[in-house]
C-alpha cells in the first residue's frame, strides 16, 4: 500500500486535532443564487469586473442592435410593404461600417482581457507550492519542503465525504472532503497540476482559477487569498462515472495556524513513512 493511501487518518488528525484551529466561515455555491460566487482573490474580482461591466453590456447591446435591425428589415422590406425590391448590390460606406465597428469592439475588449490573461498566466514569486494530482476520483496534494528535506515532504489524498459524514462535519453535501488542501492566508500559492490517469481540471470559482490536469504534463496556476475560510471547487473536466464526486476543498488559515498544521502533519507523515518502511521490510 502506498504511503499516501494510508495517510488519511493521520492527515485528518493533523487537520482537525493538535493546535486549536479557528472556526472558519465556509464559502461556496449558494442555493438559488445567480451569478458568480463572491470573489476571494484579486484575479477573481477582475474577472467579475470584466464580465459584468465590460462584456455583458456589449453583448446586450449587440443583441438589441441585431434584433432591432432584423425587426426593421422584416417590417420595412417584406413583400407587402415593399412590392418592388431594391436593386442596390452593395453600399461601400455600410460595408466599411459593419467591418470597422466589430473590429473596434474587439479591440476594446482586448484592452481589458489581455492584461487579465497575463495576470492569470504569469505567476508571481510564490510563498508556497502545492502539487495537485487528479485521480479517478479524488485529488492528491503534495507539499515539498523548499530545502529538499524528504522528511518534511507531505503527500495525502483528499476524498469526498459521504452525505452522513459531511453533515456530521458541517460541510456542504458533495463538496466536503476528508482532507482539504491547506494554505496560508495572504500568501501567493502556486499550484502545480497534473493527472495520473485521465483528464481532470482543478477549479475553484471563488479564486478565479481553472486549469486542466493532464497525464504526463505539468500545468500551474496561482492564487492569493487574504480572507481565512473554507472554499470549495470541483473537477471541471468530464473524467468518468464519478466525475461529479471529485470536489476540491481549500482551507485558508492564518499564518500561525498554518505553520502549526504543517509542522504536525510533517511529523505524522514522516512517522507513517517509517512504519510503512518497517512493514515492507518485514513482509519481504
Amino acid at each position: 500500500m502506498r504511503t499516501r493511501s494510508i495517510l488519511g487518518a493521520v492527515a485528518s488528525g493533523s487537520l482537525f486535532a493538535g493546535p486549536a484551529l479557528a472556526q472558519l466561515e465556509q464559502y461556496g455555491p449558494t442555493d438559488k443564487a445567480i451569478g458568480f460566487q463572491p470573489a476571494a482573490t484579486e484575479v477573481a474580482e477582475q474577472i467579475h469586473f470584466f464580465h459584468n461591466v465590460i462584456l455583458m453590456p456589449i453583448m446586450v447591446g449587440v443583441v438589441l442592435l441585431v434584433f432591432g435591425l432584423l425587426t426593421y428589415i422584416v417590417l420595412r422590406f417584406n413583400a407587402k410593404a415593399n412590392p418592388v425590391p431594391s436593386k442596390v448590390s452593395h453600399n461601400v460606406k455600410l460595408e466599411i461600417a459593419w467591418t470597422l465597428i466589430p473590429v473596434l469592439i474587439l479591440v476594446f475588449i482586448a484592452f481589458f482581457s489581455f492584461p487579465l490573461m497575463y495576470k492569470q498566466d504569469v505567476i508571481p514569486p510564490s510563498d508556497i507550492t502545492v502539487k495537485a494530482t487528479g485521480y479517478q476520483w479524488y485529488w492528491d496534494y503534495e507539499y515539498t519542503d523548499p530545502a529538499g528535506d524528504p522528511e518534511k515532504t507531505v503527500t495525502y489524498s483528499s476524498i469526498m465525504l459521504d452525505d452522513e459524514a459531511a453533515a456530521a462535519a458541517g460541510k456542504p453535501r458533495l463538496l466536503g472532503v476528508d482532507n482539504p488542501m491547506v494554505v496560508p492566508a495572504g500568501k501567493v500559492v502556486r499550484v502545480v497540476v497534473t493527472a495520473a490517469d485521465v483528464l481532470h481540471a482543478f477549479t475553484v470559482p471563488a479564486f478565479g482559477v481553472k486549469i486542466d490536469a493532464i497525464p504526463g504534463k505539468l500545468n500551474e496556476i496561482w492564487f492569493k487569498v487574504d480572507e481565512p475560510g473554507i472554499y470549495y471547487g470541483q473537477c471541471a473536466e468530464l473524467c468518468g462515472a464519478r466525475h461529479g464526486f471529485m470536489p476540491i476543498e481549500v482551507k485558508v488559515l492564518p499564518q500561525a495556524e498554518f505553520d502549526a498544521w504543517l509542522l504536525k502533519t510533517q511529523a505524522d507523515y514522516a512517522q507513517i513513512q517509517k512504519l510503512d518502511g518497517v512493514q515492507f521490510a518485514a513482509a519481504n
